[in-house]
């Protein structure tokens, strides 16, 4: 038997009890709030020892940033899959009415996963009611590197005459608010998800967000 062939079923645990171990931990810590849950409670819920939690994360402080991090990470993945898929130069994106296709395309695929995602949801809890314990606090899912992403592609599309547009940071702001957060607004509930009322939010917003930002 090769090395490899041992290491891998290692490897592949290892990683199947950190899974474990953050999916519990988010859990707890939205339902009872992270002061109240003790470590050795996520290690009897995920099934693994106090040990092993300990040696994976450390400490409370360090398990918290950790769901934030898996969050993030899982976000911006999905993000940049639907950047790439919908709106890359090799999209052969050539009109304004194909740039809007591809726009709604792209919010729809990053709205559905984010507002039908119950573990999104539980994160952003999360992150809500440190805040509310602690407004000074900055723990948050970080999103920059697809903001800046789409920012780009804004840009992109400027500089080939399909929109106009000064500020590109800006604009893909005023496309985030017009599409995907006011999906999440209207549809809080990851467990009473209505799909289409989603996308036909995103295809409103992305043609507010054309009308504003086509040339003239």
């Amino acid at each position: 038997m090769s090395a490899n062939s041992v290491e891998k079923p290692v490897r592949q645990s290892s990683a199947q009890k950190q899974a474990a171990i953050l999916a519990t931990a988010r859990e707890l810590f939205v339902r009872q709030g992270v002061d109240r849950v003790s470590m050795d409670a996520v290690a009897a819920q995920a099934g693994v020892s106090k040990a092993t939690v300990y040696s994976y994360f450390g400490d409370k402080r360090r398990l918290f940033l950790a769901i934030l991090q898996d969050a993030s990470e899982s976000l911006n993945a999905s993000a940049g899959q639907a950047l790439d898929r919908y709106l890359s130069d090799d999209a052969g994106i050539a009109t304004v009415a194909e740039l809007e296709k591809a726009l709604a395309a792209t919010a729809i695929d990053i709205g559905t996963t984010m507002v039908g995602s119950a573990d999104y949801a539980a994160v952003f809890a999360l992150v809500a009611q440190q805040r509310w314990q602690d407004p000074a606090s900055e723990d948050d899912v970080l999103t920059a590197g697809p903001e800046e992403a789409f920012a780009e592609r804004i840009a992109h599309f400027a500089d080939q005459g399909l929109l106009e547009v000064e500020d590109s940071a800006l604009a893909a702001d005023h496309f985030s608010a017009l599409t995907v957060l006011r999906a999440y607004n209207h549809q809080p509930n990851p467990l009473a998800v209505d799909l289409d009322h989603v996308r036909q939010i995103v295809v409103d917003g992305v043609h507010a967000f054309i009308r504003a930002y086509a040339p003239r």
